[in-house]
């Protein structure tokens, strides 16, 4: 017979346990190594390239204290090999380089921005990813208003580089960190001191903010707030290549969430025809109109002379094609083989402004087919780890993670960057795939698997049960 007791079956309610300070602060260390990768241009601004060398140097060491003692799981069998080629490559250019200085200072940097990429993804579950990802954004979205208001404000003027006031206006705009149009209507800088990076920041902003909206985070009104913050800095920076790649993140968005709708086998087969299709018809329409779309966006048919750029890039690159004149990202401009070699409003150039063309110029067609291959492997995982949905057993109806959106839409991003720009191959740009390329092929599968797990497990949460 039934016998009443006093005693509940179930366990009485208790708050949730509490995550260790340690766990706290290494999280809170990634966002300052994201925050300090993204942002590597304005400390050179803030505090010089001596200054700005030391605190790269120093988040490396602190970084590689934090990797030895914490000992965090890593399949070294899948490492990301095609990126690790391609630095060796760059790496070994000394033997042959044309500017040992720049190319031992430039290697030593992607070292750092390599191993800080690795560092962060060998550390944190793709949860965890994503939301110090998105809150490096958040501090970069921050500053960069907050600094363009206090010029603005405090100031009333232009600002130099280390925060000097000019005494008279510079002979050329360029050469200001902040030409003070926060209120005039004209583009504004931010932090980067560009506008370009600056717009390219703020696409890559909106886009972590509206995957975690998408994955329902905590203080969901919050984050339309920050990504109105960061539409409104895109749209201030105006940057006519960032306008397109924001396009081609929607085009990728659309199929991507078109692909996911797919049930049957060779069904997929129709929309990459149709992607296909609509891909090379508006890259065609799009050069053969060239002249009337750059109008409408305020620039010139030839993208504001990175013709003449990539022309007498390429006739250089052209006398070593094979192994190129030595690795040099960026090329640094007080080096006598660049320093006048191109000049563009009284102002030594510091890149090709395309990215492919700057491999070809360091490391010839030998980089360019590592780089070409590095950004195959990244573009083929990271477009899978989207589209396909999460199994790892006889179950195929689990939900799809907003997640996994981040990899290929960042993707997206940094290969219309390359085209007129050589920012994909430093700072977050690099960091970006190095990052998202290690992360996918320890953990294919967003909460499942040995790394997300043990991670997991020594932050005392509960790892993703297999249903």
């Amino acid at each position: 017979m039934a016998v009443h007791t006093q005693h509940p079956v179930s366990a009485p309610p208790a708050a949730p346990p509490r995550e260790r300070t340690g766990v706290l602060l290494l999280r809170a260390w990634c966002v300052v190594v994201l925050f300090t990768t993204i942002t590597g241009t304005a400390w050179v601004l803030a505090v010089g390239e001596v200054g700005a060398a030391l605190i790269g140097a120093g988040t490396a060491l602190v970084s590689a204290v934090i990797w030895l003692t914490t000992r965090p799981p890593v399949q070294w069998r899948r490492l990301p090999w095609f990126v690790l080629a391609y630095v060796t490559f760059a790496a070994a250019s000394l033997l042959w380089t044309a500017w040992p200085a720049t190319t031992l200072l430039t290697v030593a940097l992607m070292l750092v921005t390599t191993f800080q990429g690795l560092f962060v993804a060998a550390t944190l579950t793709w949860q965890e990813l994503v939301r110090a990802v998105a809150s490096a954004c958040k501090w970069v979205v921050a500053l960069s208003l907050a600094f363009e208001l206090w010029v603005s404000v405090f100031i009333g003027g232009p600002l130099l580089p280390r925060f000097i006031v000019p005494e008279r206006p510079a002979p050329d705009p360029i050469v200001y960190w902040s030409r003070d149009n926060l209120f005039d209507g004209g583009r504004i800088q931010g932090i980067f001191g560009n506008a370009n990076l600056l717009a390219y920041a703020a696409l890559f902003a909106l886009i972590v903010f509206a995957i975690r909206y998408a994955a329902r985070a905590p203080h969901r009104p919050l984050l339309l707030g920050w990504m109105a913050a960061a539409l409104y800095l895109f749209v201030r920076a105006g940057s006519a290549t960032a306008y397109v790649a924001a396009a081609l993140v929607l085009v990728v968005l659309t199929t991507v969430l078109l692909m996911r709708t797919t049930r049957r086998p060779g069904e997929r087969t129709r929309y990459y025809v149709v992607y296909a299709a609509v891909a090379l018809g508006g890259l065609a329409a799009a050069w053969l109109l060239r002249d009337r779309v750059f109008s409408l966006l305020g620039r010139s048919s030839d993208l504001t002379g990175r013709e003449t750029i990539w022309a007498t890039v390429l006739a250089r690159a052209a006398e070593r094609p094979v192994a190129g004149w030595g690795f040099a990202t960026p090329w640094l401009p007080w080096d006598p083989a660049f320093d006048g070699w191109i000049v563009d409003h009284g102002e030594t150039v510091m890149q090709a402004h395309n990215m492919w063309l700057d491999v070809y110029l360091q490391l010839g067609g030998v980089g360019v087919v590592l780089m070409a291959t590095t950004y195959l492997a990244f573009v083929w995982r990271s477009w899978f780890f989207a589209v396909d949905r999460p199994r790892w057993d006889l179950r195929a109806d689990r939900p799809y993670s907003p997640l996994t959106l981040l990899p290929t839409l960042t993707g997206a991003v940094l290969l219309v960057q390359g085209l007129a720009e050589s920012g994909p191959l430093l700072l977050w740009g690099w960091l970006a795939v190095v990052m998202f390329a290690f992360k996918i092929k320890q953990a294919p599968l967003v909460g499942v698997g040995p790394a997300e797990q043990t991670l997991a497990l020594e932050r005392g949460e509960l790892p993703q049960r297999a249903e």
